[in-house]
Protein backbone atom coordinates (compact mmCIF):
# COMPACT_ATOMS: atom_id res chain seq x y z
CA UNK A 1 0.00 0.00 0.00
CA UNK A 2 2.63 2.57 0.79
CA UNK A 3 4.69 1.76 -2.55
CA UNK A 4 1.82 2.80 -4.24
CA UNK A 5 1.30 5.58 -1.90
CA UNK A 6 4.95 6.45 -2.97
CA UNK A 7 4.20 5.69 -6.82
CA UNK A 8 1.99 8.51 -7.08
CA UNK A 9 3.90 11.51 -5.18
CA UNK A 10 6.88 10.45 -7.80
CA UNK A 11 4.35 10.53 -10.55
CA UNK A 12 2.91 13.64 -9.19
CA UNK A 13 6.27 15.59 -8.43
CA UNK A 14 7.02 14.33 -12.19
CA UNK A 15 3.90 16.29 -13.56
CA UNK A 16 4.63 19.09 -11.70
CA UNK A 17 8.15 19.31 -12.84
CA UNK A 18 6.65 18.79 -16.60
CA UNK A 19 3.89 22.01 -15.62
CA UNK A 20 6.86 24.41 -14.24
CA UNK A 21 9.28 23.49 -17.15
CA UNK A 22 6.73 23.73 -20.15
CA UNK A 23 3.94 25.73 -18.55
CA UNK A 24 5.80 28.32 -16.83
CA UNK A 25 9.07 28.68 -18.83
CA UNK A 26 11.15 27.21 -16.08
CA UNK A 27 14.55 26.42 -17.24
CA UNK A 28 15.59 22.12 -16.58
CA UNK A 29 17.31 22.63 -13.20
CA UNK A 30 14.52 24.65 -12.08
CA UNK A 31 11.91 22.17 -12.92
CA UNK A 32 13.58 19.64 -11.49
CA UNK A 33 14.64 21.37 -8.14
CA UNK A 34 10.88 21.84 -8.10
CA UNK A 35 9.78 18.35 -8.33
CA UNK A 36 12.57 16.91 -5.91
CA UNK A 37 10.99 19.82 -3.61
CA UNK A 38 7.72 18.84 -4.08
CA UNK A 39 7.94 15.29 -3.83
CA UNK A 40 9.94 15.58 -0.94
CA UNK A 41 7.14 17.63 0.71
CA UNK A 42 4.79 14.94 -0.15
CA UNK A 43 7.41 12.20 0.92
CA UNK A 44 7.41 14.18 5.01
CA UNK A 45 4.03 14.71 4.81
CA UNK A 46 3.24 10.73 4.38
CA UNK A 47 5.77 9.85 6.68
CA UNK A 48 4.21 12.17 9.78
CA UNK A 49 0.84 10.51 8.78
CA UNK A 50 1.68 7.42 8.96
CA UNK A 51 4.04 7.87 12.64
CA UNK A 52 0.96 9.68 13.69
CA UNK A 53 -0.66 6.35 12.76
CA UNK A 54 1.63 4.07 14.22
CA UNK A 55 1.64 6.22 17.70
CA UNK A 56 -2.29 5.79 18.21
CA UNK A 57 -2.34 2.32 17.42
CA UNK A 58 0.68 1.95 20.02
CA UNK A 59 -1.17 3.92 22.72
CA UNK A 60 -4.16 1.68 21.92
CA UNK A 61 -2.19 -0.91 22.48
CA UNK A 62 -0.77 -0.01 25.42
CA UNK A 63 -4.31 0.84 27.16
CA UNK A 64 -5.65 -2.55 26.33
CA UNK A 65 -2.52 -4.24 27.79
CA UNK A 66 -3.10 -2.19 30.73
CA UNK A 67 -6.85 -2.95 30.98
CA UNK A 68 -5.85 -7.05 30.82
CA UNK A 69 -3.39 -6.38 33.57
CA UNK A 70 -5.78 -4.51 36.04
CA UNK A 71 -8.33 -7.62 34.84
CA UNK A 72 -5.82 -9.74 35.74
CA UNK A 73 -4.96 -8.90 38.93
CA UNK A 74 -8.30 -8.35 39.96
CA UNK A 75 -8.74 -11.77 39.11
CA UNK A 76 -5.52 -12.61 41.09
CA UNK A 77 -6.87 -11.32 44.57
CA UNK A 78 -10.64 -12.97 43.75
CA UNK A 79 -8.60 -16.09 43.55
CA UNK A 80 -6.16 -15.28 46.59
CA UNK A 81 -9.49 -14.53 48.96
CA UNK A 82 -10.85 -17.91 47.85
CA UNK A 83 -7.75 -19.77 48.47
CA UNK A 84 -7.63 -17.64 51.83
CA UNK A 85 -11.49 -19.08 52.12
CA UNK A 86 -10.55 -22.59 51.83
CA UNK A 87 -7.29 -22.62 54.01
CA UNK A 88 -10.01 -21.69 56.96
CA UNK A 89 -12.14 -24.24 56.12
CA UNK A 90 -11.65 -27.37 58.30
CA UNK A 91 -12.23 -30.40 56.17
CA UNK A 92 -11.24 -32.86 58.50
CA UNK A 93 -14.09 -31.82 60.83
CA UNK A 94 -16.69 -31.82 57.69
CA UNK A 95 -15.51 -35.29 56.51
CA UNK A 96 -16.02 -36.66 59.28
CA UNK A 97 -19.67 -34.92 59.31
CA UNK A 98 -20.16 -36.70 55.79
CA UNK A 99 -18.89 -39.83 57.23
CA UNK A 100 -21.07 -39.83 59.99
CA UNK A 101 -23.66 -38.72 57.64
CA UNK A 102 -23.06 -41.71 55.02
CA UNK A 103 -23.16 -44.18 57.69
CA UNK A 104 -26.66 -43.79 59.26
CA UNK A 105 -27.72 -43.22 55.90
CA UNK A 106 -26.51 -46.89 55.38
CA UNK A 107 -28.19 -48.33 58.39
CA UNK A 108 -31.50 -46.47 57.61
CA UNK A 109 -31.19 -47.97 53.81
CA UNK A 110 -30.75 -51.62 55.61
CA UNK A 111 -33.33 -51.03 58.15
CA UNK A 112 -35.92 -50.41 55.47
CA UNK A 113 -34.85 -53.09 53.75
CA UNK A 114 -35.54 -55.18 57.06
CA UNK A 115 -38.95 -53.96 57.73
CA UNK A 116 -40.05 -54.52 53.95
CA UNK A 117 -38.29 -57.71 53.58
CA UNK A 118 -40.38 -58.47 56.99
CA UNK A 119 -43.76 -56.78 55.55
CA UNK A 120 -43.58 -59.60 53.13
CA UNK A 121 -42.89 -62.53 55.05
CA UNK A 122 -45.78 -61.31 57.11
CA UNK A 123 -48.33 -61.27 54.33
CA UNK A 124 -47.34 -64.59 52.17
CA UNK A 125 -47.72 -66.15 56.20
CA UNK A 126 -49.89 -63.92 58.21
CA UNK A 127 -50.19 -66.70 61.37
CA UNK A 128 -46.65 -65.66 62.06
CA UNK A 129 -46.04 -63.79 65.02
CA UNK A 130 -43.13 -61.23 63.10
CA UNK A 131 -41.19 -62.14 65.78
CA UNK A 132 -38.02 -60.73 63.23
CA UNK A 133 -39.41 -57.61 62.54
CA UNK A 134 -37.39 -53.99 62.92
CA UNK A 135 -38.18 -53.09 66.41
CA UNK A 136 -39.24 -49.28 67.15
CA UNK A 137 -39.91 -49.74 70.58
CA UNK A 138 -41.52 -46.81 72.35
CA UNK A 139 -39.64 -45.50 75.73
CA UNK A 140 -39.25 -48.66 78.60
CA UNK A 141 -41.37 -47.73 81.11
CA UNK A 142 -40.14 -45.47 83.73
CA UNK A 143 -38.76 -47.80 87.04
CA UNK A 144 -40.47 -45.75 90.30
CA UNK A 145 -37.68 -45.83 92.36
CA UNK A 146 -38.62 -47.09 95.65
CA UNK A 147 -39.42 -44.98 98.70
CA UNK A 148 -36.24 -43.41 101.10
CA UNK A 149 -36.03 -44.94 104.01
CA UNK A 150 -34.50 -41.81 105.55
CA UNK A 151 -38.00 -40.20 106.17
CA UNK A 152 -38.20 -35.77 105.93
CA UNK A 153 -37.71 -35.28 109.66
CA UNK A 154 -34.11 -37.06 110.06
CA UNK A 155 -32.92 -35.58 106.54
CA UNK A 156 -33.70 -32.19 107.95
CA UNK A 157 -32.34 -32.17 111.12
CA UNK A 158 -29.12 -34.06 109.19
CA UNK A 159 -29.26 -30.81 107.24
CA UNK A 160 -29.20 -28.68 109.97
CA UNK A 161 -26.80 -30.42 112.26
CA UNK A 162 -24.36 -29.97 108.91
CA UNK A 163 -24.49 -33.78 108.51
CA UNK A 164 -24.85 -33.31 105.00
CA UNK A 165 -21.44 -34.05 102.43
CA UNK A 166 -20.61 -34.24 98.95
CA UNK A 167 -18.28 -36.77 97.38
CA UNK A 168 -17.07 -36.91 94.14
CA UNK A 169 -16.93 -39.68 91.47
CA UNK A 170 -15.48 -39.96 88.67
CA UNK A 171 -16.40 -40.07 84.73
CA UNK A 172 -13.59 -41.50 82.59
CA UNK A 173 -12.62 -41.38 79.27
CA UNK A 174 -11.89 -44.96 77.79
CA UNK A 175 -9.95 -46.60 76.78
CA UNK A 176 -7.09 -44.75 78.73
CA UNK A 177 -9.72 -44.21 81.55
CA UNK A 178 -8.14 -40.46 82.01
CA UNK A 179 -11.04 -38.54 84.06
CA UNK A 180 -13.10 -36.69 81.85
CA UNK A 181 -15.26 -34.83 84.77
CA UNK A 182 -16.24 -35.45 88.75
CA UNK A 183 -19.98 -36.16 89.86
CA UNK A 184 -20.65 -34.23 92.99
CA UNK A 185 -22.27 -37.20 95.14
CA UNK A 186 -24.76 -36.22 98.19
CA UNK A 187 -24.50 -38.25 101.39
CA UNK A 188 -25.44 -38.00 104.31
CA UNK A 189 -23.33 -38.76 107.92
CA UNK A 190 -25.92 -40.74 110.10
CA UNK A 191 -25.40 -40.61 113.72
CA UNK A 192 -23.62 -43.12 114.11
CA UNK A 193 -20.54 -42.47 111.83
CA UNK A 194 -22.24 -44.37 108.74
CA UNK A 195 -22.86 -42.92 105.39
CA UNK A 196 -26.13 -42.90 103.75
CA UNK A 197 -26.59 -43.07 99.68
CA UNK A 198 -28.24 -40.62 98.04
CA UNK A 199 -30.90 -43.12 96.65
CA UNK A 200 -31.58 -43.67 100.97
CA UNK A 201 -32.73 -39.94 102.24
CA UNK A 202 -33.64 -37.95 98.65
CA UNK A 203 -36.95 -36.80 99.21
CA UNK A 204 -39.16 -38.21 96.15
CA UNK A 205 -42.75 -36.44 96.82
CA UNK A 206 -42.79 -33.14 98.56
CA UNK A 207 -39.88 -32.08 100.55
CA UNK A 208 -38.95 -29.27 97.68
CA UNK A 209 -37.45 -27.06 100.27
CA UNK A 210 -34.85 -30.23 101.30
CA UNK A 211 -33.82 -30.39 97.57
CA UNK A 212 -33.14 -26.90 97.34
CA UNK A 213 -31.25 -27.07 100.29
CA UNK A 214 -29.14 -29.62 99.41
CA UNK A 215 -28.56 -28.35 95.79
CA UNK A 216 -27.76 -25.13 97.22
CA UNK A 217 -24.76 -26.99 99.22
CA UNK A 218 -23.34 -28.88 96.81
CA UNK A 219 -23.43 -25.33 94.50
CA UNK A 220 -21.13 -23.89 97.06
CA UNK A 221 -19.59 -27.37 97.22
CA UNK A 222 -18.58 -27.04 93.41
CA UNK A 223 -17.47 -23.69 93.42
CA UNK A 224 -15.29 -24.69 96.14
CA UNK A 225 -13.39 -27.13 94.75
CA UNK A 226 -13.25 -25.15 90.98
CA UNK A 227 -11.92 -22.31 92.47
CA UNK A 228 -9.21 -24.52 94.13
CA UNK A 229 -8.61 -26.73 91.35
CA UNK A 230 -8.09 -23.58 89.08
CA UNK A 231 -5.81 -21.93 91.39
CA UNK A 232 -3.66 -25.14 91.11
CA UNK A 233 -3.60 -24.26 87.46
CA UNK A 234 -5.21 -27.55 86.23
CA UNK A 235 -9.19 -26.68 86.24
CA UNK A 236 -11.11 -29.78 86.26
CA UNK A 237 -15.09 -30.47 84.94
CA UNK A 238 -18.23 -30.58 87.84
CA UNK A 239 -21.40 -32.10 87.27
CA UNK A 240 -23.63 -30.80 89.71
CA UNK A 241 -26.76 -32.17 90.63
CA UNK A 242 -30.03 -30.41 89.77
CA UNK A 243 -33.93 -30.64 89.84
CA UNK A 244 -36.73 -28.15 89.45
CA UNK A 245 -37.16 -27.78 92.86
CA UNK A 246 -34.45 -25.00 92.31
CA UNK A 247 -35.22 -23.87 88.78
CA UNK A 248 -38.99 -23.57 89.68
CA UNK A 249 -38.26 -21.49 93.06
CA UNK A 250 -37.43 -17.57 92.53
CA UNK A 251 -35.14 -17.19 95.25
CA UNK A 252 -33.25 -20.10 94.48
CA UNK A 253 -32.82 -19.25 90.87
CA UNK A 254 -31.93 -16.09 91.67
CA UNK A 255 -29.36 -17.08 93.75
CA UNK A 256 -27.96 -19.84 91.30
CA UNK A 257 -27.77 -17.33 88.51
CA UNK A 258 -26.10 -14.92 90.97
CA UNK A 259 -23.42 -17.64 91.75
CA UNK A 260 -22.60 -17.86 88.15
CA UNK A 261 -22.46 -14.38 86.98
CA UNK A 262 -19.99 -14.22 90.08
CA UNK A 263 -18.03 -16.75 88.83
CA UNK A 264 -17.87 -16.46 84.94
CA UNK A 265 -14.32 -17.76 85.26
CA UNK A 266 -15.66 -21.28 86.43
CA UNK A 267 -18.52 -21.10 84.93
CA UNK A 268 -17.50 -22.82 81.62
CA UNK A 269 -16.53 -25.99 83.68
CA UNK A 270 -19.89 -26.68 85.88
CA UNK A 271 -22.40 -28.73 84.06
CA UNK A 272 -25.71 -29.49 86.04
CA UNK A 273 -27.33 -32.75 86.02
CA UNK A 274 -30.79 -33.34 86.04
CA UNK A 275 -33.16 -35.50 84.97
CA UNK A 276 -34.68 -36.44 81.75
CA UNK A 277 -38.12 -36.09 83.01
CA UNK A 278 -37.33 -32.65 84.60
CA UNK A 279 -36.04 -31.54 81.57
CA UNK A 280 -38.89 -32.36 79.18
CA UNK A 281 -41.38 -30.61 82.25
CA UNK A 282 -39.57 -27.50 82.29
CA UNK A 283 -42.31 -24.99 82.35
CA UNK A 284 -41.56 -21.51 80.02
CA UNK A 285 -40.04 -19.66 83.61
CA UNK A 286 -37.71 -22.35 84.33
CA UNK A 287 -36.47 -22.73 80.52
CA UNK A 288 -35.57 -18.94 80.73
CA UNK A 289 -33.94 -19.79 83.91
CA UNK A 290 -31.98 -22.91 82.12
CA UNK A 291 -31.09 -20.39 78.85
CA UNK A 292 -29.80 -17.35 81.37
CA UNK A 293 -27.42 -20.08 82.96
CA UNK A 294 -26.03 -21.15 79.71
CA UNK A 295 -25.25 -17.67 79.21
CA UNK A 296 -23.49 -17.45 81.93
CA UNK A 297 -21.09 -20.11 80.75
CA UNK A 298 -22.52 -23.67 82.29
CA UNK A 299 -23.94 -26.30 80.47
CA UNK A 300 -26.35 -29.07 81.19
CA UNK A 301 -26.05 -32.97 81.23
CA UNK A 302 -29.68 -35.13 80.94
CA UNK A 303 -29.62 -38.06 83.21
CA UNK A 304 -31.78 -41.12 83.26
CA UNK A 305 -32.48 -40.86 79.57
CA UNK A 306 -34.54 -43.34 78.26
CA UNK A 307 -34.77 -42.81 74.36
CA UNK A 308 -32.77 -41.56 71.96
CA UNK A 309 -35.41 -40.34 69.81
CA UNK A 310 -34.76 -36.95 70.79
CA UNK A 311 -34.09 -33.35 68.40
CA UNK A 312 -30.88 -33.65 69.36
CA UNK A 313 -29.98 -30.15 68.19
CA UNK A 314 -32.51 -28.33 69.59
CA UNK A 315 -30.73 -30.15 72.95
CA UNK A 316 -27.85 -28.76 71.71
CA UNK A 317 -29.07 -25.05 71.61
CA UNK A 318 -30.25 -25.34 74.93
CA UNK A 319 -26.96 -26.22 76.55
CA UNK A 320 -26.91 -29.92 76.34
CA UNK A 321 -23.76 -31.74 76.52
CA UNK A 322 -24.21 -34.89 77.21
CA UNK A 323 -27.09 -37.69 77.39
CA UNK A 324 -26.65 -40.38 80.12
CA UNK A 325 -27.84 -43.44 79.23
CA UNK A 326 -27.93 -46.94 81.85
CA UNK A 327 -25.21 -49.05 80.61
CA UNK A 328 -26.55 -52.45 81.23
CA UNK A 329 -29.93 -51.71 79.81
CA UNK A 330 -28.41 -50.13 76.53
CA UNK A 331 -26.27 -53.43 76.17
CA UNK A 332 -29.40 -55.73 76.41
CA UNK A 333 -31.93 -53.77 74.35
CA UNK A 334 -30.43 -51.27 72.32
CA UNK A 335 -33.67 -50.77 69.91
CA UNK A 336 -35.53 -49.52 73.21
CA UNK A 337 -33.63 -46.36 73.26
CA UNK A 338 -33.19 -45.49 69.17
CA UNK A 339 -33.80 -47.05 65.59
CA UNK A 340 -30.24 -46.34 64.83
CA UNK A 341 -27.78 -49.07 64.67
CA UNK A 342 -26.02 -49.29 68.65
CA UNK A 343 -22.45 -48.27 66.69
CA UNK A 344 -23.94 -45.07 64.85
CA UNK A 345 -25.98 -43.20 67.40
CA UNK A 346 -23.18 -42.18 69.46
CA UNK A 347 -21.16 -40.52 65.81
CA UNK A 348 -24.46 -39.08 65.27
CA UNK A 349 -24.84 -37.75 68.70
CA UNK A 350 -21.30 -35.63 68.21
CA UNK A 351 -22.45 -34.01 65.43
CA UNK A 352 -24.25 -31.80 67.77
CA UNK A 353 -21.58 -31.71 70.09
CA UNK A 354 -23.38 -33.64 72.74
CA UNK A 355 -21.70 -36.58 74.19
CA UNK A 356 -23.20 -39.88 75.07
CA UNK A 357 -22.24 -41.04 78.67
CA UNK A 358 -23.12 -44.44 79.90
CA UNK A 359 -23.49 -44.93 84.04
CA UNK A 360 -23.98 -47.67 86.42
CA UNK A 361 -20.50 -49.91 84.47
CA UNK A 362 -20.51 -53.06 86.81
CA UNK A 363 -17.99 -55.23 84.76
CA UNK A 364 -15.02 -55.31 82.20
CA UNK A 365 -17.29 -56.90 79.44
CA UNK A 366 -19.79 -53.48 79.48
CA UNK A 367 -16.52 -51.15 78.57
CA UNK A 368 -15.81 -53.50 75.55
CA UNK A 369 -19.34 -53.64 74.55
CA UNK A 370 -19.40 -50.40 74.91
CA UNK A 371 -16.46 -49.25 73.06
CA UNK A 372 -17.39 -51.69 70.34
CA UNK A 373 -20.31 -49.26 69.77
CA UNK A 374 -18.13 -45.98 69.92
CA UNK A 375 -19.33 -45.07 73.54
CA UNK A 376 -16.16 -43.69 75.62
CA UNK A 377 -17.40 -41.42 78.09
CA UNK A 378 -18.68 -44.10 80.82
CA UNK A 379 -18.96 -44.23 85.00
CA UNK A 380 -19.95 -46.40 87.37
CA UNK A 381 -18.69 -48.50 90.95
CA UNK A 382 -16.56 -50.61 88.42
CA UNK A 383 -14.41 -47.31 87.65
CA UNK A 384 -14.42 -45.78 90.76
CA UNK A 385 -16.66 -45.76 94.17
CA UNK A 386 -17.47 -42.20 95.41
CA UNK A 387 -14.77 -41.03 97.71
CA UNK A 388 -14.31 -37.44 99.64
CA UNK A 389 -11.94 -34.66 98.10
CA UNK A 390 -8.88 -34.57 99.89
CA UNK A 391 -7.73 -31.21 101.24
CA UNK A 392 -4.40 -31.68 99.92
CA UNK A 393 -6.01 -33.39 96.07
CA UNK A 394 -3.91 -32.01 93.32
CA UNK A 395 -6.17 -32.90 90.32
CA UNK A 396 -4.40 -33.91 87.19
CA UNK A 397 -6.80 -34.28 84.28
CA UNK A 398 -5.86 -36.06 81.31
CA UNK A 399 -3.59 -37.86 83.56
CA UNK A 400 -4.21 -39.74 86.08
CA UNK A 401 -7.78 -40.19 88.32
CA UNK A 402 -7.75 -38.14 91.54
CA UNK A 403 -6.94 -39.86 94.86
CA UNK A 404 -9.91 -41.14 96.22
CA UNK A 405 -10.00 -42.41 100.15
CA UNK A 406 -12.39 -44.43 102.26
CA UNK A 407 -13.91 -41.70 104.66
CA UNK A 408 -12.95 -41.50 107.87
CA UNK A 409 -15.44 -40.03 110.43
Amino acid sequence: MQALVYTFIALAATAIGAVAYFGLTFTPAEAILAAVVFGCVCVVLMERTLRQRAENRLEKAIEDLSRLLATDAQAGAVLGQRINAMADINADQRLEGVEADISVLGTVIRQVAEAVADIEDRAKASQSTGRDRMIAAAPPPMMREPEPSIPLELLRQGIDDGRLIYHIQPVVTLPQRRPQGYDLVPRLRMEDGDLADRGDFMPRRGGEDLLRQIEGVGMVEAITISRRARTSGQPITLYVPLSRATLGDSSASEQLIVSLEANRAIAPGLIFAISEHDWQGLTTGERAIADAMVKKGAGFSVTNVRSLRVDVAEMAAQGVRSLRIDASHFIAEPQAFTDFHASDIANYIARFDIKLLATNITNERQIVELLEDGIVLVQGPHIAAPGPVRADLVVESGRAAPQLRRAEY
